[in-house]
């Protein structure tokens, strides 16, 4: 396992490469002045010669390769750069919204795994009876419905009519209800399935034939044998919803004010602070890769025939 981890970590820095390209290649073709958008309004009032000036002094005449080779050279020493709008270092900025995102990503994906794997379980259970149509349904909301509106609609009724929770804001845990079931009951849907699918695919298996023959209990069998070799699947799907959540919910922080890395990746985009957008995205990649990376030697854990060679 020692040696597929290093050689996975490797292979991290080819794709890391090629996100921190992107990423400075869509910015750097991106229509707009760096320096006027750093300058704002008091940009009208500077002549072209000083534009030049400070475009030299931050080094934006220079030659796209020659940009991105210093750009990658401050990566490696761990410094993303410089934020605009704040003047404060990149990495402290994403740090400090990063665990309002964390509490978020990880409240949701609880409501998403006790959702999803209680409606799985049971629709693949009790497949064709009403309790497996009910279950798909939910499943089927969850898929079709955006998170935008299932966030408005939850405001509507606990923060408007009902006065339980608080529209918006960071806080107390009651901030956070709203917010991480709008997310996870969408994340449920998908785990719902795959659980379903799944668990459905392992009770056809010979060796849970073999349980039942000896005499097992059927909720030994189910969740015993036939759940745990079921839950690969459902371990992929769960770490790519958490990844992705840990980039930040975009739509549902921007919907509930919550001050986490997807709204602060917004703001930055629509005041053209690109340092602080090449470093948020570049933070984002290496958590979703690493958190890839934790699913996949999870593997092992929940079945022993798997092997890393």
């Amino acid at each position: 396992m020692l040696a597929y981890t290093a050689r996975r970590i490797l292979g991290l820095v080819p794709v890391l490469l090629g996100v921190a390209f992107l990423v400075f290649t869509m910015l750097w073709i991106s229509p707009g002045d760096p320096v006027v958008a750093l300058l704002g309004e008091s940009a009208q009032g500077i002549s072209s010669e000083a534009l030049a000036e400070l475009r030299q002094a931050y080094g934006l005449d220079r030659p796209f390769l020659v940009q991105f080779a210093s750009y990658l050279a401050d990566v490696v020493r761990g410094d993303l750069g410089v934020s605009v709008r704040s003047s404060q270092p990149v990495l402290t900025e994403v740090m400090s919204r990063f665990p309002a995102t964390l509490a978020l990503a990880g409240s949701a994906m609880l409501v998403a795994i006790v959702i999803g794997m209680v409606f799985g379980i049971l629709a693949a259970v009790y497949r064709g009876t009403i309790v497996d149509h009910v279950a798909v349904v939910v499943a089927l909301l969850g898929v079709s419905v955006p998170v935008f509106w299932s966030g408005l609609v939850l405001m509507l009724i606990f923060a408007l009519y009902l006065g339980w929770l608080p529209a918006s804001g960071f806080g107390s845990w009651r901030h956070l209800l709203m917010p991480a079931f709008a997310v996870g009951f969408s994340s449920a849907a998908f785990i719902a399935r795959i659980t379903r699918a799944s668990l459905i695919e392992a009770l056809r298996q010979d060796y849970v034939r073999t349980a039942r023959s000896k005499g097992l209990s059927p909720s030994v069998v189910r969740l015993k044998h036939a759940l745990r070799n079921a839950l690969l699947p459902v371990v992929t799907v769960v770490g790519l919803q958490f990844g992705g959540l840990l980039g930040g919910a975009v739509l549902t922080e921007t919907v509930f004010a919550w001050p986490g890395v997807g709204r602060m990746l917004v703001d930055a985009i629509r005041s053209r602070d690109m340092p602080l957008v090449q470093g948020s995205v570049l933070f984002v990649a290496v958590v979703f890769i690493v958190v890839n990376l934790v699913v996949d030697l999870s593997y092992a854990a929940l079945n022993p025939k798997v092997r890393y060679e």
